[in-house]
């Protein structure tokens, strides 16, 4: 696909042209179908797994209900439905938003795959694929869809959707409306986790939707290992959120949902004050997950620790070689550590200067900017092993980093979609 195109502002800002036509929703119109009650439901599972009930078709959106997401640094706060995982297997469809691993569950995608492998699996057409990792993962899945733009998807003659390129990341995340008979738009949009309650709040009361519901927040730094990040990243509170809106915008309803909490979207739109048009989970539903199977994971992860390729130095050469970032005026030191993040007397210390990719053994004399990064050893030589993102290292607080100057090089980030299996590599090269 192209990328993005960007328009010049009178005020000398830029805008990024996402769509063309601006409005591509507005296309093709249909005329208005009142829902019945019980025609339209949404169901939530956990973080941002929902089901979709829209007449005899069911539609589940971004999958995580198994295992940990980014290596081990998130694990789901909520207990799915017990049926969850046969639920998302008998689907009609499946939207997945963005490849990291909350909405992109390789656990969970590995039982559709055993069950039902042909399941229709709807992405958007993202410069980097979302399915990138589907061969490698050996997760055989045979009916992935690669859906363009702004373009309505029929699926029969009462539902389609349209998939949209996400506003904050638009080369790996989109979102989509979903159109059922024209009753009703549902628009599933990610916004920035740092942006204020208020910002969310008067953002809500600008949009005016009919029902808001906060989702994909809910997960939680559960390894023992982790606990001084879960004591520190606290995170907004979805009744916070939802308490400001109705403060501002009392005639929008909003729903804070529990796992296998019902919302009848035919009974809300038609009176929003109706009591029974939610349906919560039973009183003895399970709402926290208080068990992760966590040693099962970590486990596979510090297995890649003895990797025999481990055992080769020139291992660090060729895995930056191999990417092939090089003429930016950055020097990164990459340590490898333990669980506290204390340097492994057997674990790597090296530093690779990016302007003309060698690897000095001390900081060169010329002004550059120096990033010092500490890995759990574990987790960075699993994702060297596989050739996995390095989101799995920073956004699953895997490491930790010091900068000089505190500045974020978005170039080098980048270097993350370029690198290949190196385990391949190397048993090719036979160092």
């Amino acid at each position: 696909m192209s990328l993005p195109e960007v328009e010049l502002l009178d005020d000398g800002g830029l805008q990024l042209v996402e769509l063309s036509p601006i409005d591509p929703w507005l296309a093709d119109p249909r005329e208005p179908v009142e829902l019945q009650g019980g025609e339209v439901e949404v169901t939530y599972f956990t973080h941002a797994c929902m089901e979709l009930k829209l007449g005899q078709r069911r539609f589940m959106f971004d999958p995580w209900l198994k295992g940990p997401a980014f290596a081990r640094g998130w694990w789901l706060l909520h207990e799915p439905p017990a049926d969850s995982l046969d639920r998302m297997c008998a689907a009609d469809l499946i939207y997945i938003s963005h490849m990291h691993s909350d909405h992109l569950s390789y656990p969970t995608l590995k039982v559709l795959s055993e069950r039902r492998p042909d399941i229709p699996i709807y992405v958007g057409d993202t410069s980097r694929p979302v399915f990138w990792y589907l061969e490698q993962s050996q997760v055989k899945l045979t009916n992935i869809n690669v859906v363009p733009f702004g373009v309505w998807k029929n699926i029969d003659e009462d539902l389609r959707f349209m998939i949209l390129m996400d506003g904050v990341h638009p080369e790996i995340d989109t979102c989509i409306i979903v159109e059922y008979k024209d009753s009703w738009k549902a628009s599933f949009i990610k916004n920035e986790r740092k942006k204020l309650l208020n910002y969310k709040a008067l953002l809500v009361k600008s949009l005016q939707p009919a029902i808001y519901c906060p989702f994909a927040g809910y997960f939680v730094e559960a390894h023992p290992s982790d606990r001084y990040i879960r004591e520190t990243n606290v995170k907004n509170s979805s009744e916070d959120l939802n308490a400001l809106i109705n403060k501002f915008s009392p005639d929008i309803k909003t729903w804070t949902p529990r796992p296998g909490a019902v919302l009848d979207l035919g009974l809300a739109l038609r009176d929003p004050t109706n009591s029974e048009a939610i349906t919560n989970p039973p009183a003895s539903a399970k709402i926290y997950k208080d068990s992760w199977d966590l040693d099962t994971y970590v486990d596979e992860l510090n297995s890649a620790i003895s990797c025999e390729i481990f055992k080769h130095p020139s291992w660090t050469q060729l895995y930056y070689t191999w990417a092939g970032f090089q003429n930016y005026n950055l020097v990164v030191r990459m340590i490898e550590t333990d669980e506290s993040f204390e340097p492994r007397a057997d674990g790597c210390d090296y530093l690779v200067d990016f302007l003309d990719l060698s690897f000095p053994t001390k900081r060169p004399d010329r002004e550059h900017s120096y990033i010092e990064i500490k890995n759990r050893i574990g987790v960075i030589r699993y994702v060297v092993l596989h050739g996995l993102l390095w989101d799995d290292l920073y956004i699953g607080f895997q490491n930790r980093i010091r900068r000089e100057p505190d500045v974020y090089h978005h170039k080098y980030t980048q270097l993350i979609f370029h690198i290949k299996n190196i385990k391949v590599c190397l048993f090719e090269k036979k160092i």
